[in-house]
């Protein structure tokens, strides 16, 4: 028997339940990559979905003796190939391990599998009177433990921050199989190193997250929300400097251009403003004090010569406007396969500059786009200094892949100079492994190699990606 056919076997011993071991080469293929355009994938030659802790371990076990890479996945809505597979790999699916163990509201606090989706855990602590605030995009898609290996953001983060903010204590199985326990289930607690924050954001790389925990905050009262509506982009990025510089703490403060608005409406119709530069979507939930909050936001907005100010009237109408920013991704990918039939795409990037540059990011981005002549789309939590730039390109052609990857470069370099940051949430994966670099510098890169070889010596673990 070859090295693939004893590992096979061995896989198939620890995880005896139907649809425990892939072997299929028409589903394997489904397994190759998440949702990042452009960046490498392989075939995997096998795809193990565990039930249990164990059967991860026993799986690492079986990776480490033959020396096979395993590619941890959960839904594969990544925007950043930290899911991607490479030729002749163990994807090591956890969609299968998706239970809520339990939700303790006298602590508040959550124990989750990895493959239970976001949005099933913020309705089920919802029905306790709870509120789990990390609220990426792919909400109803994304699983707990893709948001943890990435550090997952939202729109949520202005005033309740990332994924990382609220994960207290992981179960982990590291390259050996040997199952680690972190972090804690109080609500304080500091013994020894902060391993848990380690792992959250390492995508994959130091070892399986099996288990997790996370802190829950009251049910906030429901929100209000308004948009404004402005007839520049840096306008808009104006405003927002001023509601941030004033002191206000909105929970929601989302910033959608002009060729994203189309594309929303074009992909589902809902009667936005397509012929608006920019519109801001803020939304406060403080209680008692909310209409108040929102009344200075407006003004603020006015003062930053918004040209129109419309407050939601009710709950409904302030989801369909959260709606509509979470359609921002699939309408851009229409809006791209619409523009070049033959092989339409895009590049999704994620800059963060502190919050004071957001307007100077906006106006470099506007003169790249320009200076290159590609459409360039920019959408993204304005009230964290965080943007998706999102780069239409024509895969099928070689000068328009060259002029999006130079834009691609110029946004990462500006966002750099300005202070900013490679990622503001949907981590590294292979599409920033050389922004990381230049980001942290040479001593950076060579601590996190070091802490690399401590956890995972044979490298096994998602190699390649992250640096």
């Amino acid at each position: 028997m070859d090295l693939n056919s004893d590992l096979i076997h061995e896989l198939r011993a620890a995880l005896p339940h139907e649809g425990g071991v892939l072997t299929d080469p028409d589903l394997l293929v489904s397994y190759e990559h998440d949702e990042a355009d452009l960046c490498a994938y392989g075939t995997p030659a096998v795809v193990v979905r565990p039930r249990t802790t164990g059967q991860v371990s026993a799986v690492l076990r079986a990776a480490s003796r033959f020396r096979v890479p395993v590619i941890p996945q959960g839904a594969r809505s990544g925007l950043a190939g930290g899911a991607n597979a490479i030729d002749g790999a163990i994807v090591l699916s956890l969609v299968a391990m998706n239970e809520i163990v339990d939700i303790d509201a006298a602590n508040r606090i959550a124990v989750v599998q990895p493959g239970v989706v976001n949005a099933q855990l913020r309705r089920a602590v919802a029905a306790k009177g709870l509120y789990y605030p990390p609220d990426p995009g792919s909400w109803e898609q994304s699983t707990i433990g893709g948001n943890v290996s990435t550090d997952a953001g939202g729109m949520c983060c202005v005033k309740y921050g990332v994924t990382s903010d609220h994960v207290i204590g992981l179960e982990v199985v590291l390259a050996s199989g040997e199952v680690l326990n972190c972090g804690r289930r109080t609500a304080k607690g500091v013994a020894g190193y902060d391993l848990t924050s380690l792992f959250v954001g390492s995508e994959g790389t130091l070892g399986v997250i099996t288990e997790i925990t996370v802190k829950l905050r009251p049910a906030p009262a429901s929100s209000l929300t308004l948009v404004a509506v402005f007839d520049t982009l840096p306008a808009a990025g104006a405003a927002v400097e001023s509601i941030i510089t004033a002191g206000m703490q909105p929970s929601m403060l989302e910033v959608i251009d002009r060729v994203t608005l189309s594309a929303i409406e074009a992909f589902r119709p809902m009667g936005l403003p397509t012929t608006a530069a920019a519109l801001l979507i803020a939304a406060v939930d403080s209680g008692t004090r909310a209409p108040d909050d929102l009344a200075a936001i407006a003004a603020l907005c006015r003062q930053a010569q918004a040209a129109d100010i419309h407050v939601a009237t009710d709950a409904t109408e302030a989801d369909a406007l959260l709606t509509a920013r979470r359609l921002a991704h699939p309408a851009m990918e229409q809006f791209a396969a619409q523009l070049f039939p033959a092989g339409g795409g895009i590049m999704v990037d994620d800059v963060a500059v502190p919050r004071t540059r957001l307007v100077e990011l906006i106006e470099g981005i506007e003169g790249i786009a320009s200076a290159h002549g590609v459409v360039v789309a920019t959408v993204g939590h304005a009230g964290d200094g965080n943007l998706h730039p999102i780069i239409v390109i024509d895969r099928s052609d070689p000068t328009s892949l060259a002029r999006g990857q130079k834009v691609f470069d110029a946004i990462m370099s500006l966002g750099l100079s300005l202070g900013g940051t490679s990622t503001g949430e949907h981590g590294v994966g292979l599409l920033k492994r050389d922004w990381l670099a230049r980001e942290i510098g040479p001593t950076g890169l060579k601590a996190h190699r070091s802490i690399k070889a401590a956890f995972d010596p044979d490298n096994i673990l998602n190699p390649g990606k992250i640096f």
